[in-house]
């Protein structure tokens, strides 16, 4: 069982997301209505991080980006093109979650800045079962190198440049991308 480096609760993450969402400036009217739904529904969570404690749940992904562009995969159930991420396991933060299924997923070496976790953007949308996630995308690096995720993963993962990804993006994805770019 990992134990989070920070050994925070549940409550003080929650917190602490809630007041960078009250101060964040959304990057378009989606992450807007993404954020309002977040501060909505997330102090309502007993378990907010528990995939199977509640159909709503905060999930990690991450913006994998370097010097080939951006890294998306083809989701495996969903067949749309996305970032890595998914469901954080028990004991860590959304950002280590984040990173682990970047890691997963890419098989590549992935890392956030060295300057900590940057949270980038904040989508929420309909999960597979009937769930909704509430999903914290946060900026990570990935070296010059191909792709080799897991056999357990999905294959097609590639790199693609920014207008590529961009165009082949749905909605919350491509404002999330478009701000990233910005950002860089």
């Amino acid at each position: 069982m990992n134990v989070r480096a920070n050994a925070k609760s549940d409550a003080q993450l929650v917190q602490e997301l809630c007041a960078q969402f009250n101060a964040a400036i959304p990057c378009d009217e989606r992450e807007r209505e993404s954020i309002t739904k977040f501060l909505d529904l997330v102090p309502t969570l007993t378990k907010p991080f528990d995939e199977m404690s509640d159909p709503t749940h905060i999930t990690g992904s991450g913006i994998v980006v370097g010097e080939r562009g951006v890294i998306l995969h083809l989701h495996k159930r969903l067949n749309m093109w996305l970032q890595p991420g998914g469901h954080i396991d028990a004991g860590e933060t959304p950002a280590e979650g984040a990173l682990r299924e970047a890691r997963e997923e890419t098989g590549l070496d992935v890392i956030h800045p060295t300057t900590g976790p940057w949270l980038v953007h904040l989508d929420v949308h309909p999960g597979p079962r009937g769930h909704t996630h509430l999903d914290l995308r946060y900026l990570m690096y990935a070296p010059d190198a191909d792709p080799a995720p897991g056999a357990d993963e999905s294959q097609d993962v590639r790199w693609f440049g920014w207008d590529t990804a961009i165009d082949m993006s749905d909605v919350g994805l491509s404002g999330c991308l478009r701000a990233v770019r910005r950002l860089l």
